[in-house]
């Protein structure tokens, strides 16, 4: 069974989901992070470059975004066969100093700009609304070709003009109304925002993407979940609120009040912990080793203390297929995408092939985010892609270390700022007036916050004082509660440092 675990209570918001007690999904939201996937700009064209079938589009951000041919809404609309379509350049379609509207597929990552798409569109619970989109999609998951053409035809049916919908996996076995109220509703959506938008003047946001709470709602399949936690009161309401529709979900809906951080008390921490780590072990003793690269990520299969029973081609397959579910797993929980490479033990046989391939295939099923499993190759490697849309959960938890030049990583500033505060948080309400915090100077800045404003609000939170002590001799990792006592006690240890 799977359960959701909404860490909401601090600055860092966090949510996990877990199934069979295992987390499987992490994903996290910074009030310092600008996040702009999903987001909708009228953006202005400052390059076009026919060379590279692409264009870079200004929406206001340090960065410009990329916008290539094949995601201008004039060129999905040409009516052409593919074959003279991808003959035609981009200059035929756009030109520099255009203006334009596109939203944000994936976010900026090292030097590259966001990705863009001429098509915008808006998920819904059961349809992806795309206002000038122009045609009707059907989710390749319905189970048989007569049920998605039949959806198809419906879809037309509902469609405005040049509107486009995509018909979603969880239409299965839904009433029709249900889907044409989603459909207006989207409907309504976009035209509140391009009322307001339209008159607006290059480069200028005109949607955001809705928050880490909703997305949740509005994205995830609920079948299955026994568990929904929440450790933020004013989440709680919101999610009630939001889980209206799903009576059964609701009596699920659980409010976390323990002084515990939640994801300490669910396990949940510990597993973070270990995704950052290199190595993986299995529960028969083998080992996994995940090595990330900016081009692409490895994965070593190993025996490691595993022997097993039979012979040694039993011992190989055993491995490889408990290997095969636990790298479908981490791909998920550490949000692993681009080009990877797996290196099975090396089999023989066939059969012994096709028989983990197929393991980890299925496995692969429960991902939100489209893989592409290539297969073997000459060399006896898996080879598959992963769809890049947010930065992976090593990016977003750690940097690079400045100790060993960068040869390793460790928590960043703000990771390590958010870990800090939730330690904190299990001390609110004690009896004692203050807490004194020795920490770097990077993490005292983003604890602080601009003019001591997050520091205040937190005092306010946890009903205590907290005084901080820089010491630009500790490590990146290093923090310490020096005092926790009365005000006065505070202070004048404070001043013995």
């Amino acid at each position: 069974m799977k359960k959701i675990i909404f860490n909401l209570a601090t600055t860092e918001r966090r949510v996990a989901i877990t199934e069979h007690d295992k987390v499987v999904e992490f994903m996290i939201e910074r009030p310092v992070e600008n996040r702009i996937v999903g987001n909708v700009y009228k953006g202005r064209v400052v390059n076009v470059l026919p060379g590279m079938q692409a264009a870079f589009v200004d929406i206001g951000r340090d960065k410009n975004g990329f916008l290539y041919r094949d995601d201008l809404l004039s060129f999905q609309r040409l009516d052409l066969p593919d074959e003279e379509k991808k003959n035609r350049n981009i200059s035929e379609f756009v030109t520099k100093g255009e203006e334009i509207l596109v939203q944000v597929t994936k976010e900026g990552f090292g030097t590259k700009g966001p990705r863009l798409t001429g098509v915008v569109s808006f998920p819904g619970r059961y349809v992806v609304y795309m206002p000038e989109g122009g045609y009707v999609g059907v989710s390749r998951r319905m189970k048989s070709e007569e049920e998605r053409e039949r959806w198809r035809v419906f879809g037309e049916q509902l469609c405005e003009g040049n509107e486009g919908i995509i018909i979603r996996t969880s239409c299965e076995g839904i009433a029709t109304d249900k889907i044409e109220q989603d459909i207006q509703f989207l409907r309504t959506v976009w035209q509140d925002i391009w009322k307001d938008g339209k008159a607006l003047k290059p480069p200028a946001l005109i949607h955001q993407d809705i928050s880490l709470l909703e997305r949740i709602v509005r994205d995830f399949s609920f079948d299955h979940v026994s568990e929904i936690v929440v450790d933020n009161r004013k989440d709680h309401q919101r999610l009630q609120e939001l889980l209206q529709a799903y009576p059964n979900l609701r009596e699920r809906l659980k409010m976390y009040r323990d002084k515990e951080n939640v994801f300490s008390a669910y396990g949940i921490e510990a597993e973070l912990e270990k995704s950052l780590r290199r190595h993986v072990w299995l529960k028969n003793g083998a080992y996994l080793i995940i090595d990330q690269t900016e081009a692409l990520t490895i994965i070593d299969v190993n025996t490691g203390k595993f022997t097993g029973k039979k012979d040694l081609r039993d011992t190989i397959v055993r491995t490889n297929l408990e290997a095969a579910k636990e790298i479908a797993r981490q791909l998920r929980l550490r949000d692993i995408s681009g080009i990877i490479i797996i290196d099975f033990i090396d089999m023989r046989n066939d059969a012994d092939k096709a028989r983990v391939l197929a393991a980890f295939t299925k496995a692969l099923e429960n991902d939100r985010t489209k893989t592409n499993v290539v297969g073997f190759t000459g060399l006896g490697l898996v080879e598959m892609t992963r769809k890049k849309v947010r930065q992976n959960l090593q990016d977003s938890l750690s940097k690079s270390c400045p100790t060993c030049d960068s040869k390793g990583k460790v928590l960043s500033d703000e990771a390590q700022a958010y870990r800090i505060e939730r330690l904190l948080w299990e001390y609110r309400n004690m009896d004692d007036e203050a807490i004194l915090l020795e920490v770097p100077p990077n993490v005292a800045r983003i604890i602080r916050g601009e003019g001591d404003n997050h520091l205040k609000e937190l005092e306010s939170v946890f009903h205590y004082r907290i005084y901080i002590k820089e010491n630009e001799h500790m490590n990146e990792m290093e923090y310490s509660f020096r005092h926790i006592g009365s005000e006065m006690d505070v202070l004048e240890r404070m001043k013995r440092m």
